[in-house]
């Protein structure tokens, strides 16, 4: 169990509810949340610490940047960058991604190729959150079905952070296709 120490007068938040709080916030300017950050002291031994952030280049443009030192573009506007929410989903898609890859492997299954994809439904009012996820796995190869659909289901329930994250707000379905059996 993670301990937080909020340096706030109003009363605390389950871990739960704080960490949808947290994810809600993206509408709350980067003053605001680095400020929220600077509160919250997360007890090292406990946790895993990871930092970000997003440098302003001109109208709804930034550059973000994470611990692993690899920029990217994210663009409010569409027009040269991926929105945050957009980053969201593909998040989700390389979390799982990579949970699936990682068990298939162990498995020592055949298969080929996967590829991720995220459909999702967004809430009509601010803060727009996702209520509804549809994350399709397409596996090519000659893989058991059965190992497919128990790394989905591993990912889903126990190792995907992001997935575990957007539970919190939506509802997450899941389909797999088979591009190659034979």
């Amino acid at each position: 169990m993670r301990k937080y120490v909020i340096s706030e007068s109003k009363p605390k938040k389950s871990e739960a509810n704080r960490l949808v709080a947290i994810f809600n916030a993206s509408r709350t300017t980067a003053k605001k949340i680095l400020n929220q950050q600077s509160q919250i002291n997360i007890c090292p031994e406990e946790s895993i610490m990871n930092s970000a952030k997003a440098t302003w280049i001109e109208r709804h443009r930034f550059t973000g940047i994470a611990d692993s030192g690899h920029a990217i573009a994210v663009d409010g506007d569409k027009t040269k960058g991926n929105t945050p929410m957009e980053l969201v989903l593909i998040g989700l898609c390389g979390c799982t991604g990579y949970d699936v890859v990682s068990i298939l492997q162990k498995k020592r299954e055949p298969f080929t190729s996967l590829e991720v994809r995220a459909e999702a439904e967004r809430a009509p009012d601010p803060p727009s959150v996702y209520t509804m996820i549809r994350v399709i796995y397409r596996v090519g190869g000659k893989v058991s079905r059965k190992a497919v659909e128990d790394a989905v289901r591993l990912s889903e329930e126990k190792y995907c952070s992001v997935s575990a994250m957007l539970n919190k707000t939506a509802t997450i379905t899941t389909e797999i296709e088979y591009a190659d059996l034979s």
